[in-house]
Formats: structure tokens, sequence, C-alpha cells
């Protein structure tokens, strides 16, 4: 519901609560005007009847003396019988019997008297006279003057003037209540915004805003949740972008430096096997220590133009030459490159490949550089030797094979295996950082993925999941 809506429907409903308080008090204080008005008519009646009889009766007892006492209850304060020559002949207050009145000047009927009786006080109502002439047959024989105070009246009026106006205060504390209560509700959530504002604009963009209503708060929540999530990806745009220029960068630069470095590097490597072929076998005594340097040397030229083709490939598209190969194939042609190396470090190589393996569609010569980079990882985390497993086997769910590499070395950090396959993020003394991102691009390329489990201490493995041609899956 809206927010103007919420204020009308409360406005409305105090207005209906307090007709509803007003109306039920003005119905209670008209039962009580009009009970104690009957009561007093009643106590007219009876005066007026026993004033008559005492008026027509020839005894000389009055009973208005007795009868007053009660009736003052009623507002009656005082009965007065007058003979037809204004001779007050009998009265509740007898100083009175036997004093003249002015026929003429009395007002027949209810009316305001013109003199403040005894017994009427300041917070009292105006006193009223009702004067009845009494007539039998037709014969006038007098009248009956009674005065009355209604002070019962005046005070169910003021009792009905307190209970509005109570009635009326809460009705108001009630919707004063609301409205701190709409307030509290209303501002606490627009503070709360404000907030989450100021750290959206300090560059803070996880900010998420639950959204706990329909009205314009939880409107204004969403929109807010619209916006930062807008603003994410256009911060991933840009972040894809920058890539996507630093890549490009990247790609000229690689194709420069391809004629500057390699071609002296494969003049090096040119030179050293010329140099092992034909000078060191006339070297003598000093033989074996030139050959030992030689292989360094070879080994980091190898090492600097592999370097370079890593840098190469991350900044050109792949263009994927797939062909059925078997995974041993492929093996055989990569460990022979690494074997004096593995040799030097202690490390051993187990192969736990499936018989009953298929070939892999795959890009050979990418795979054994996605392969050489898995094995050089696991080589330079393992300084104090073991073993290397390398697992072959088609997946639980036959359309696909599962290639593993598990070491026995340092492990990797759980804090940095998010980054492990970033551009240029490294841990390493030596590299760049673009092996396992060239190695991941490649793998997805192939329709594939990578799974990396790894415990600090106790090793790595790198699981990579590469889907079977469409065909083989209908052989089998």
């Amino acid at each position: 519901m809206k927010l103007n809506s919420k204020l009308i429907l409360i406005m409305v409903s105090l207005l209906v609560l307090a007709m509803m308080t007003l109306f039920i008090l003005n119905q209670y204080a008209q039962n009580d005007l009009v009970h104690e008005i009957q009561e007093s008519s009643q106590e007219i009646s009876k005066a007026v009847q026993m004033s008559i009889e005492d008026l027509t009766s020839e005894a000389e007892t009055s009973r208005l003396t007795d009868y007053l006492n009660k009736a003052r209850e009623k507002g009656i304060n005082e009965i007065n019988i007058i003979n037809s020559e204004g001779e007050i002949i009998d009265s509740s207050d007898p100083a009175k019997i036997g004093k003249k009145r002015e026929i003429k000047k009395l007002e027949k009927g209810v009316h305001a008297a013109r003199v403040r009786h005894r017994g009427a006080t300041i917070l009292s109502q105006k006193p009223y006279e009702v004067l009845v002439p009494v007539i039998v047959g037709d014969e006038h024989l007098g009248y009956v003057q009674i005065n009355m105070l209604l002070d019962n009246i005046r005070d169910i009026q003021h009792a009905n003037f307190i209970r509005r106006l109570f009635a009326t205060g809460m009705v108001f504390a009630v919707g004063m209540a609301l409205t701190i209560y709409l307030a509290r509700r209303y501002t606490d959530p627009i503070n709360r915004l404000v907030g989450d504002f100021k750290r959206v604009s300090a560059g803070d963009l996880s900010v998420t805003i639950p959204v706990e209503s329909n009205d314009e708060i939880g409107e204004l929540a969403e929109g807010f949740n619209n916006m930062v999530e807008k603003l994410r990806e256009r911060e991933v745009l840009e972040k894809r972008l920058y890539e996507a220029e630093h890549l490009s960068r990247v790609g000229q630069l690689a194709s420069g430096i391809a004629h500057e470095i390699r071609n002296p590097l494969n003049y090096i490597s040119l030179a050293i096997d010329h140099l092992k072929a034909e000078m060191l076998p006339s070297c003598g005594e000093k033989c074996a220590e030139l050959t030992e340097l030689t292989d360094k040397i070879k080994e980091e030229v190898r090492r600097a133009n592999y370097m370079v083709l890593n840098f190469m490939n991350y900044g050109r598209p792949l263009k994927l030459r797939r062909a059925l190969i078997p995974y041993g194939d492929i093996l055989a042609k990569v460990l022979p490159l690494l074997g004096d190396r593995l040799t030097e470090q202690h490390i051993q190589v187990v192969q736990e490949i499936d018989e009953d393996l298929p070939p892999l569609w795959v890009d050979q010569e990418l795979l054994r550089n996605c392969i050489l980079n898995f094995i050089n990882n696991a080589v330079q985390a393992m300084d104090d030797g073991g073993v290397i497993r390398l697992g072959g086997s088609r997946d639980d769910n036959g359309v696909q094979v599962r290639l593993t590499f598990a070491d026995q070395g340092k492990g990797i950090q759980p804090e940095d295996i998010t980054k492990i396959f970033q551009p240029y993020f490294t841990t390493k003394d030596v590299g760049i950082g673009l092996g396992l991102a060239i190695t991941e691009r490649i793998i997805k390329e192939h329709g594939g993925e990578i799974i990396v489990a790894s415990n600090p201490g106790q090793g790595t493995t790198f699981t990579v999941l590469l889907p079977l041609p469409q065909e083989q899956l209908e052989e089998t």
C-alpha cells in the first residue's frame, strides 16, 4: 500500500473513530437526560397531584414538607398552594403560609424564575417555576406553584462534556501515536538509505537493501538495488573493456617482440647444439663441466622461449586444429621434454590412465602446452621431490573425459585459489603469471572446465573435464 493511501486511511479511521465515539457518548447522554426528565416529570406530576388533594381537601395536615425532603433529589426545591385570591394556603416552606401573591403577575406554565430561590447555588442551573391552575368543574380553586432546580440535568451535561473531552483526547492521542510510529517507520529506512547511498558513492557496490514493503519506501529500496546492480554490471563491463584493451596491447607487443627475442633465442639454441656436437668432444678434462654448462644454457634458453610463447599465445585468438589423439601419445611427447628436470629434482611421474579411455578430440599442440603448464607448476611446488600422478578416465556421466594432475607440493592458500587463473597473478619468484590463465582459456575453448582442489602443505590436484565428440558417444 502506498504511503499516501496509508495516511489517508489513518485519517479516515481516526475520523470514523471520533464520530463513532461521540455518537455513542451522545446516545448515552440523551438516554440519561430522557430518563432524568421522565423522573422529574413524574415528581412534578406527583407534586401537582398532592397539591390538588391538599387544595380540595378540608384536612388541615400538610404532606408537602415530608414529600419535599425526597423530591429535592429530583430537582424540586419548593411547592406552594395558592387559592383563587392569591393567598398561599399551604407551602413546603411554612414561613410563606398566609402570604399574598398577585394573581395577575403569576405566569402560567413553565418559565424561568425571577428570583433565585433558597437552595440554589452559584454552580446550579437557573431555577424554573411551574404554575398549574386548579379547576374543578367550572370553579377555579387556585394554583399549584412548583420551583425547580435542574442541577441533575446540568450534572449529566457536565459529565457528558467530560466524557466527550476525554474521548476526543484519546482519539488524538491514538492519532499522535500512529503518526510517531509512521514517522519512525519511514524515517529509519530513509536514514539507512542515506547511509547506503554514502557507501555506494564511496565505491562500495556490495550494498543491498532488503525490500520489506510495497510502498514508496519499498520502491525506493528496489530502485536503489537496481541502480547498484547496474553499477556492478557497468564495473564488470569496464573491467572487461580494460582487459580487452590490455590484451590488444599485449597482442601488439607480442607481435613486436616475436622477431626481437625469438630469433636471438633460436640462434643461441642452435649455437649451443653446434658447440655440444663439434667442440665439446675435444675439450678433454673440461668436457663434463662444459657439458653441464651448455645444458644449463640450453634449459634457460628453452625456458625463456617458453615464456615468450605463453606471452604471445595469450594475446592472440585461439584457432583449434582438432583431431582424435590418444592421451598416452600426447604424454609420450611431453614427458621427455621434462625428463632432465624431473630427474634432477627427484620427482617421479606415475601414469594412471584407463585402458579403455577413448581418444581425445583436441588440438594436440595446445593441450601439450596445458600439460606442460600443469607439470611445471607441480615441479616448482615440489622442492623436496615426490610423485606426480597423471590420471585419465571416463567421467561417471560417460559424456566427458576426466584428466587429473596431482602433486605432493606446498599446495595453494585458500585465498589464492580464486586468483590463480587471473592473468599476471603469480606467487613465484619467476614467471609472469600467464601459464594457468592460458591453460584455462585453452580448456574452455575445447568446451571443458578446470576444477582445483588443494590443501596447503599436502599438495594440489587439477582436474580437467573435456567433452567427448558426438560420434564417440553414439558408438558407445
